[in-house]
């Protein structure tokens, strides 16, 4: 039983910020515009946390500094989100191109910053105030369960909330009604008085900054810093979990726990005696091998949103 609750409690340590990374891209890719720019999110999102939280330690702010490097995380990720909607949105630049070059130009110019400010170092010094995990009052002690959901980090909590509060913005309010309906129909939404381009532009600056939580919660858990193999592909994971997930946040979500149980699955056979004999980069593939096979099986059953790619011009409609 111990072994199964471990299993379970990794699974939701490492989908965390998958969670986050794929809920930006429902955000965004629901209105219309590819987000392939969900691995320079974290990228730029873990750096910033890691540096903004490294500061405040040394400016002697405690325990709070890893929530200033979340906070930091969303507002710096602002700009990469924001030459992304630049890019795709106002200037009807290819959107495949334009999240590619984010993703070039936050792993270039992290790199860079990291080895301006600390030195030529490659990567941010060690965090000594990251999160730890919070065990929920009387939840926690229930047997199996309080180990295997209700003791986790605290970002995994934000991640779960976020999840229904996506949901809910996205399928329950005139908000998300007018995301779907820019994502199906511009042009019929900007007939009905919808500005699409506006809502286009704050769907991805929105996705942005949540996809960067993702990356500022490897920093600020288990990674403790930043490099520049930090994410190391999570953001191509998160895209995946977005179509496996048919562009819905639950969907998004329970996709982001298949591929965080894979990486837990990892861990946990790693212990065993049996697994020694078998060479270590066959586990760390794993999760991306079952990207490739979730990406093949759901070629031909997931059908986006219908204008996903296509710029709108008002002017044509």
């Amino acid at each position: 039983m111990d072994i199964l609750s471990n299993l379970i409690n990794g699974t939701f340590v490492f989908a965390t910020a998958l969670i986050f990374a794929s809920l930006g891209g429902v955000i965004t890719e629901r209105t219309g515009v590819i987000n392939l720019g969900l691995e320079g999110f974290m990228v730029s999102g873990a750096f910033s946390a890691a540096v903004a939280t490294h500061y405040a330690e040394t400016a002697g702010m405690g325990g709070a500094s890893p929530w200033i490097g979340l906070l930091c995380a969303m507002v710096v990720t602002l700009f990469f989100s924001g030459i992304h909607a630049l890019a795709s949105i106002k200037f009807k630049a290819n959107q495949v191109i334009s999240g590619i070059v984010v993703n070039l130009l936050a792993a270039s110019s992290t790199f860079f910053m990291v080895k301006l400010l600390f030195d030529g170092a490659a990567e941010t010094p060690i965090i000594d105030h990251v999160f730890h995990k919070w065990a929920i009052p009387g939840l926690s002690s229930i047997p199996f369960l309080g180990n295997a959901i209700f003791t986790a980090y605290p970002t995994t909590y934000i991640a779960l909330i976020l999840v229904a509060v996506v949901w809910f913005v996205m399928y329950k309010t005139p908000l998300g009604l007018r995301m779907r309906a820019v994502g199906e129909h511009p042009g019929a939404a900007d007939t009905a008085g919808v500005k699409v381009n506006r809502i286009r532009t704050y769907a991805v600056l929105v996705g942005g900054s949540i996809a960067a939580l993702g990356g500022a919660t490897i920093a600020l858990t288990a990674g403790s810093s930043f490099a520049q193999s930090t994410i190391s592909g999570q953001g191509f994971i998160a895209l995946a979990a977005v179509i496996f997930g048919k562009w819905n946040p639950v969907g998004a979500f329970g996709a982001s726990l298949f591929f965080g149980f894979a990486q837990a699955l990892k861990d946990q056979a790693q212990i065993y005696d049996w697994a020694k004999s078998i060479p270590t980069e066959v586990f760390y593939m794993l999760p991306y091998l079952m990207t490739l096979l979730i990406l093949l099986f759901a070629v031909g059953r997931s059908s986006g949103p219908s204008a996903l790619g296509e710029p709108y011009d008002p002017g044509k409609r």
